[in-house]
């Protein structure tokens, strides 16, 4: 076993795990006491004593807690990299909110949850996640999601006790129709099959889109079948390292029609586009983030 501690005092900005992994932007991380997801608001300042995290990333185990001064990890393997790299913890928040527009809707959202980071998930994990979440609860998606892995997904046994890891391209693709439908994913079903299915045959895979001009990127990501913009842009999010994208989802829809009306264009690209531009720009969908995350547990 592996294990260490990243002292907050070394995290710009700090960080907030309950709420960085329990915000939705997040459905392959899972909460050992299986209390993801139960209440309204999620953050570190509701538990006495802090929760552990867990994800199984390329097969291997990586556990994480936060402590009062530390963030605490024990993995299969030396985690430390892996976890500044999935949690974003070598992102400076003090330096990217330093320029965040005077807006009271962002203000009120960073002042609610200080620490919130972006993920960055795996790119097929991440894929899949929000092809699920269409028209589902965050609740709901966390579901849909562990029942996968637990379904399909390696086993890996850890300090006694078995873990799941999300599937492979070609773990999905072998599932029929009628199996992921049980697990209920509803219509969603053909979707996972057929784009598990042409990322295991080498048709196209969602790594591939990192890299491109922003908008050619989502373009990109939606040759993937139930892949329209809004789960693009999840995906450039919150697994590519597209932080200026924003999801144009109900939540935000809503931010457009009751506080910025000017920035509804028509149509996504233009909307969100505005809407990004409004939101900051470079650093657009940190904002957004905050904005869902403060609008969805008000």
């Amino acid at each position: 076993m592996h294990s260490g501690r990243i002292p907050l005092a070394d995290l710009a900005g700090g960080v907030d795990l309950a709420a960085t992994l329990e915000s939705g932007q997040s459905y392959l991380w899972r909460r050992e006491d299986g209390g993801a997801y139960a209440g309204d608001v999620t953050t570190d300042r509701q538990f006495d004593a802090y929760p552990w995290y867990y994800a199984v990333p390329d097969g291997e185990v990586v556990r994480v807690r936060k402590t009062d001064d530390a963030l605490v990890w024990e993995a299969t393997v030396d985690a430390h990299d892996r976890l500044v790299r999935l949690l974003r913890l070598d992102d400076d928040l003090d330096g990217i909110f330093a320029d965040a527009p005077d807006l009271p809707l962002v203000d009120d959202a960073l002042a609610a949850f200080p620490g919130l980071r972006l993920v960055r998930d795996p790119p097929f994990g991440c894929l899949i996640s929000f092809i699920c979440s269409t028209q589902m609860r965050v609740e709901r998606i966390h579901e849909m999601v562990s029942g996968l892995a637990r379904a399909y997904g390696d086993s890996v046994q850890f300090r006694g006790d078995t873990y799941h890891a999300f599937p492979k391209p070609a773990q999905l693709a072998a599932t029929t129709e009628a199996e992921l439908r049980d697990l209920g994913l509803g219509y969603r079903a053909p979707y996972v099959k057929r784009t598990a299915e042409m990322v295991a045959d080498g048709t196209a895979h969602p790594a591939d889109a990192r890299g491109r001009e922003y908008e050619a990127a989502r373009e990109y990501l939606t040759r993937f079948v139930g892949v329209g913009d809004k789960v693009a842009d999840c995906v450039l999010l919150f697994s590519l390292d597209y932080l200026e994208a924003i999801p144009l989802d109900t939540w935000m829809q809503t931010v457009v029609a009751d506080h910025y009306p000017d920035c509804e264009k028509g149509n996504y690209a233009e909307t969100s586009r505005a809407l990004r531009e409004r939101f900051g720009g470079q650093y657009a969908g940190y904002v957004q983030t905050y904005v869902f995350h403060h609008l969805r547990t008000a």
